[in-house]
């Protein structure tokens, strides 16, 4: 498992509640590393963050929105 410096990681087990704080970028070999306690540690989750990307994000055009069916369309004066 690789590990990068400043990654929080934290203990599965509810009665511990260690929590660890990567110095030094570094990698395991095999699965994630262990708590004092003996319980396999997790990477603290962090949700992405789109906040970069917002101005990308296209409104849908207010004719798009308005739906149509065929019998508005029949029944309409010309």
């Amino acid at each position: 498992m690789l590990m990068k410096a400043k990654e929080h990681w934290h203990c599965v087990n509810p009665a511990c509640k260690c929590q660890v704080v990567v110095e030094v970028s570094g990698e395991i070999q095999g699965q994630n590393p262990r708590c004092a306690c003996g319980e396999i540690m997790k990477k603290k989750y962090a949700a992405p963050s789109f906040a970069y990307l917002d101005f990308l994000r296209i409104d849908e055009p207010p004719a798009a929105k308005a739906v149509v069916t065929e019998e508005e369309l029949c029944s309409s004066p010309s």
